[in-house]
């Protein structure tokens, strides 16, 4: 099912010149799912995203309330029933579920005029399921394949999404708040990337949002922890307005000042 559908996908589109696997995360509380948001209705207005994905890998699913969007079925809910089924014993139904599971994770997909949208969604089950685990990433990056921009939101930490989906990224983008501790969460991070080789990446750059000045010394922070800053992101009253009242983020208007300002990331890093 999923080959098939990478094939007609394929037949109705021209060849990409290339591909970008581009990861959010952060500490919580940054704004990194609204950054996100805001990020994907940039790649798909500036018409240079090709066929856009986006993957919800926080557990909290935040970012289908920030698109305004819902899905019928999670990947975590996906892994349950696999889970149970091979717990039942039942030869049959485990022989059925494993020709499945390409259309499963089909079915999981979203798909708007705009997007794209897949979400990892929450486990029920404890204990490591590791093959499990990695059945389900290697059908999503399978999937993935018939995608030009693929963007991920995910939870704070990397293990998450190299876990669940990808194991290696074009662009990683720390969110951060212009604080202490968002400092050391982003350097933390970083060590993550450069020491520990939790997910292989490309380009690694620090994203401040919510600023209100001083971004001299934030730079100067960032240079401190060997991490260059990809932009600023100012305060937005209209996000808090949205927020307030559980307008979706991307229906901001288009001068909005945050959104101005991630038109220009984005701008500059495809």
């Amino acid at each position: 099912m999923i080959s098939e559908y990478i094939k007609q996908s394929g037949e109705s589109m021209a060849e990409p010149a290339g591909k970008n696997l581009i990861a959010v995360c952060g500490k919580g509380g940054t704004g990194k799912t609204a950054s996100t948001a805001m990020m994907a209705r940039t790649l798909y207005e500036s018409g240079r995203a090709g066929k856009l994905l986006l993957i919800d890998a926080d557990p909290a699913m935040g970012l289908l309330s920030a698109l305004g969007q819902n899905v019928k079925r999670t990947m975590g809910q996906i892994r349950e029933k696999i889970i149970k089924t091979a717990q039942k014993g039942e030869k049959e139904e485990k022989a059925r579920l494993g020709d499945m599971i390409d259309y499963m994770v089909f079915e999981a997909l979203t798909e708007m005029d705009e997007y794209a949208l897949l979400a990892m969604g929450r486990t029920e089950t404890l204990g490591c399921f590791c093959p499990v685990n990695t059945l389900l990433r290697s059908a999503v990056e399978t999937l993935s394949q018939s995608f030009d921009t693929i963007l991920i939101d995910g939870e704070a930490g990397l293990e998450q999404i190299n876990r669940q989906v990808v194991r290696q990224l074009d662009i990683l983008l720390i969110i951060s708040d212009p604080t202490s501790r968002g400092i050391e969460t982003a350097d933390l991070i970083k060590k993550m990337v450069m020491d520990d080789n939790v997910i292989k990446c490309e380009k690694l750059g620090l994203v401040y949002n919510r600023v209100r000045g001083s971004e001299d010394l934030l730079r100067q922070s960032a240079e401190k922890i060997g991490v260059s800053v990809t932009g600023f992101i100012p305060f937005d009253e209209n996000i808090a307005a949205h927020d307030l009242v559980g307008k979706p983020i991307t229906d901001l208007p288009a001068d909005s000042p945050a959104l101005v300002a991630y038109r220009e990331i984005i701008e500059g890093i495809l």
